[in-house]
């Protein structure tokens, strides 16, 4: 199953909270698209992930902002 989360109206550390709270409601194995802001975000997001043993699986430019996907 895969999950969507959009936080392009979200500022740090606000964004990776609700990463967060989202992975924590996932099962292993299961991915989220974050949809997300240049900047902070887009620096802090993935690199959280990475540090909370998650997998970022994908950069990608999408429109004005960024999708990462994130696998738990």
């Amino acid at each position: 199953m895969s999950h969507f989360l959009d936080i392009t109206k979200d500022v740090c550390p606000i964004t990776f909270v609700k990463v967060k709270v989202k992975l924590a409601r996932m099962k292993a194995g299961e991915r989220v698209e974050v949809l997300l802001s240049d900047g902070e975000p887009l620096r802090n997001v993935p690199r959280s992930a990475q540090e909370q043993g998650h997998k970022v699986i994908a950069v990608q430019p999408d429109g004005q902002h960024y999708r990462v996907t994130i696998e738990k």
